[in-house]
């Protein structure tokens, strides 16, 4: 488990944001022992030069082994992330490639720790690259493909980070009150955790354009059980989002202060309903 995180398994799409490179190498390699303990293949994605990451890795325990035989491979981030802006189908289809592989090749699957930074510096950028960690979250509800997305806060800033952390179910981000995540199969368009209040309506709203939600049967279902409060201009977003793709929003949550707002409010459009 990495420190001060939950557990990752058997789930894992980690957002960790660094102040310091060689903390964020640290943490990336705890990351990836722990697939190899797991029997996964796994893949430190170098922003330099690849050699130097491998020699660095050779002196960590368990890896000189696991490089030799191919369980561990450090790739370079410009052939596993080509192009300027990342095409969110195009990536997505190759993870979905290498973890196959992986599979094939008798693996557990595949966990991937990679240091993102250059590949969101711009709008364009950040709005593609965003898009992908939802498409990707999703695939790794599915298929065995775990991650460890490193951001750099300094040259980002922090809105730009927060915009990537809270779409991942598991991040070290102290100021990012919310989650907008994959759901299991099955259970909805997304998963909200957290808190949605004055300070989030503009990252909410940053966030839902990022997943780029599909309804299903004219309903874009929320799976809200692990969010602890929603206020009502979230909630009315929540409603504007789906009516935009001509379905009604439907949260699922324990909270039954939501249920009395839509009431007390008038909203249509909007359904709440209790789980347990």
């Amino acid at each position: 488990m990495i420190s001060g995180l939950a557990p990752v398994a058997p789930y894992g799409h980690v957002c960790w944001a660094y102040d310091d490179p060689a903390v964020f190498e640290h943490r990336a390699r705890h990351f990836l022992a722990e697939g190899l303990a797991a029997g996964e293949r796994v893949w430190y994605v170098a922003t330099g030069s690849p050699e130097r990451v491998v020699e660095r890795l050779r002196g960590s325990a368990g890896f000189s082994e696991a490089l030799r035989r191919g369980a561990a491979q450090v790739v370079a981030l410009g052939e596993t992330y080509p192009g300027g802006v990342v095409d969110p189908l195009g990536q997505l289809q190759r993870y979905a490639a290498a973890t196959d592989e992986a599979v094939a090749a008798g693996y557990a699957g595949l966990r991937v720790a990679a240091d993102a930074t250059r590949l969101v510096r711009t709008p364009a950028q950040l709005a593609a690259f965003a898009r992908y960690e939802h498409a990707v979250d999703r695939y790794m509800r599915i298929r065995p493909l775990s991650a460890m997305c490193g951001y750099h806060r300094a040259e980002l800033g922090d809105r730009t980070v927060a915009a990537l952390a809270c779409l991942h179910p598991v991040n070290n981000v102290a100021e990012v009150l919310f989650r907008l995540y994959a759901c299991a199969p099955g259970d909805g368009a997304a998963a909200l955790a957290g808190e949605l209040d004055v300070f989030s309506h503009q990252q909410f709203a940053t966030a839902l354009e990022h997943a780029d939600l599909s309804p299903v049967g004219g309903e874009l279902v929320v799976g809200a059980g692990e969010l602890r409060f929603i206020d009502h201009h979230c909630l009315t977003q929540l409603r504007d989002y789906a009516g935009g793709r001509a379905a009604t929003a439907v949260l699922r949550t324990q909270r039954t202060a939501a249920a009395r707002l839509v009431e007390l409010l008038g909203l249509t459009g909007l359904r709440v309903e209790a789980v347990r």
